[in-house]
């Protein structure tokens, strides 16, 4: 019997055979396209003018020349409780939606008068109504027009690599490709205006870490 199948006008002998030319060259493709490059981590140490571990410090990679695409977060909060901004410093990618929660039993008027956003959210208590989103990068003082002690600081990121430092100065930046970068620094204790000069980053396939100080107190 003719190896037919059902019908079908092409030998069954054929088929395979044209299979089998399809995953050689399927399989020759996979060998000779380019191996991606291995993303690695940079862990920077940062301390204050003192040489201790300072917090709420943010670390922003940039590419040496070019952007890297940047794509909104999912919606950030940061909420009022004990009549404190929590957390203090936040770190958000421009586009991204930030809630105000406010947990304590006295109402509170968050406001802000920065350059790349200016909003009031008046007095309120609970959640108010929509999120406020911050698209431009930069930074933005919050404060509240009820307790003047009350401040908390948004650091709009323009690069998806970044990272704010923990209690003991530490903070990771994760899956940077290698390349050429700036790596920029900034803390609420900084004077307005005084940001420090960008340090240049190379970045391998291999993990990297960096020390840093910045001419700050612990507590700005």
């Amino acid at each position: 019997m003719a190896d037919w199948q059902d019908g079908m006008t092409t030998p069954r002998s054929r088929i395979d055979t044209a299979r089998r030319r399809v995953r050689a060259l399927a399989l020759g493709w996979a060998c000779a396209a380019p191996a991606m490059p291995q993303a690695a981590a940079l862990d920077i140490s940062i301390s204050d003018a003192a040489g201790k571990p300072l917090a709420d410090a943010v670390a922003l990679l940039e590419p040496a020349s070019g952007k890297a695409p940047v794509k909104p977060m999912a919606d950030a909060e940061i909420s009022q409780s004990k009549r404190q901004f929590q957390p203090r410093v936040t770190v958000i990618t421009a586009g991204t939606s930030v809630s105000f929660p406010n947990f304590d039993t006295v109402r509170h008027h968050v406001y802000s008068f920065s350059p790349i956003k200016t909003f009031e959210l008046k007095l309120y208590s609970g959640v108010p109504g929509a999120p406020v989103v911050f698209d431009k990068p930069g930074v933005a003082v919050l404060g509240c027009n009820i307790h003047d002690t009350m401040a908390a600081w948004v650091v709009v990121a323009d690069t998806p690599w970044f990272a704010r430092s923990a209690a003991n100065g530490h903070a990771r930046i994760d899956a940077v490709p290698p390349g050429s970068y700036r790596l920029r620094l900034w803390h609420p204790g900084l004077a307005p205006g005084v940001e420090p000069a960008p340090i240049a980053i190379t970045m391998t396939a291999a993990d990297a870490e960096h020390r840093a100080r910045l001419a700050v107190s612990a507590a700005p």
